[in-house]
């Protein structure tokens, strides 16, 4: 919403002049906020194959229940659900709140959106005769956002882009986490290291860790 500065009055984001007073709305002003965040996303595997068992209403139907499981779960841990990109979910933890412990929320919303997954499968076999797959990458580091009236906006940075990468490298219920996370969360999680990743856009090689469990 915008405030008038003239009267007060709250107007929609999408209009000049206000409509008790018509004074001109000048638009919210924006800043540009750097924080250490936690950026989770999550990614279904073989969405071609689903469409093509599946009539577009069913389909819906079934993402449509794994998206509203997949936000529920992280929504619980404290992660903003920034962006739904296709089939993939693009999750925050650090914004607009930080907590000290953002890393180690990431890491349990993605062994409990694992979890969930696995239990939804057993009602979309029962009920469409189809189940998900999904792979979660998982990365600790410095974002940039943009902060304004209208709240928190969109994250950017390398942590976005390697948390991304993480994802795509990530095996079909992997979970993969960055070295940066593991750092933080190494006493609370059993992992395995792989071998070193080439991403794109990264001159070197980039650790990675396979989540087993939380502890």
């Amino acid at each position: 919403m915008r405030t008038c500065p003239s009267c007060g009055r709250e107007n929609p984001e999408d209009v000049r002049f206000c409509g008790r007073c018509g004074a001109a709305l000048t638009p919210a002003e924006v800043r540009e906020v750097r924080k250490t965040v936690t950026v989770l996303f999550a990614d279904v595997t073989g969405s071609t194959a689903l469409g093509e068992k599946l009539d577009p209403e069913a389909l819906r139907r079934v993402m449509g229940r794994y998206f509203d499981e997949m936000k529920s779960v992280l929504e619980s841990h404290g992660g903003t659900v920034e962006k739904f990109i296709g089939d993939a979910v693009m999750a925050v933890f650090g914004v607009p709140t930080l907590h000290e412990d953002d890393a180690l929320r990431a890491v349990l919303a993605a062994n409990e959106m694992r979890g969930r997954l696995a239990a939804l499968n057993g009602d979309l076999e029962s009920d469409y005769g189809v189940a998900i797959e999904a792979r979660i990458g998982v990365n600790t580091g410095e974002v940039v956002t943009a902060q304004g009236d209208g709240g928190q906006r969109l994250a950017t940075g390398d942590a976005v882009n390697v948390a991304a990468r993480l994802e795509q490298a990530a095996a079909p219920g992997q979970i993969l986490l960055g070295e940066s996370t593991l750092e933080l969360v190494r006493h609370a999680v059993d992992v395995d290291a792989i071998e070193p990743l080439p991403l794109k856009g990264k001159e070197a090689r980039v650790p990675a860790f396979s989540l087993v469990r939380t502890l």
